[in-house]
């Protein structure tokens, strides 16, 4: 019986993904293959295309999932439409999967990222409830350079020392 969730479909799933992720750290996207794939995983090419379309599906699986993983830390702040700014459980988070997190940042997806809920509270207070826009799009590039730095570098500092960092460089807009 082959149900879209049953175990040995994810097993394949997540071996295909670890062997996806691992080759993206040394080749670009359009030189990995299906066979390269299907060869690190000994999985065979028919389990490969019953779980991906092709490469570039398999590269969009491997964001969602990631997005979800993230949404899912904020999960009850999205469903009350409530921002605590912490920002802790993302550095931790990015700290225990780094591999994703460079392969996100590699195959360029956060450029297509869009911030949905913003703490519309705090730009009133800050930005008199001006320029939203730009006010998002700086944060945004502010918080994904100092990622890609930490990874870089190997995440050598903590999460902890990361999320002081962040605050840092807002003087006290982020709560603590």
């Amino acid at each position: 019986m082959n149900k879209p969730n049953n175990k040995r479909r994810k097993e394949s799933q997540e071996k295909i993904e670890k062997v996806f992720i691992n080759l993206l750290q040394t080749k670009e996207i359009n030189e990995v293959t299906v066979t390269d794939i299907c060869k690190l995983s000994k999985l065979n090419r028919s389990t490969f295309y019953a779980n991906y379309i092709d490469i570039y599906d398999l590269a969009d699986k491997v964001r969602e999932k990631l997005e979800s993983n993230v949404a899912d830390l904020y999960k009850d702040e999205i469903e009350r439409s409530y921002n605590s700014n912490d920002y802790l459980k993302l550095f931790k988070h990015i700290k225990e999967n780094q591999l994703f997190y460079k392969t996100y940042f590699k195959l360029g997806f956060d450029r297509n990222f869009k911030i949905t809920k913003y703490d519309t509270n705090l730009t009133k207070l800050y930005f008199n409830d001006q320029f939203i826009d730009y006010h998002i799009e700086f944060f945004k590039s502010g918080l994904n350079a100092i990622i890609k730095h930490w990874l870089n570098n190997g995440c050598k500092e903590t999460p902890e020392e990361i999320n002081s960092i962040l605050k840092s460089e807002y003087k006290g807009r982020i709560k603590d």
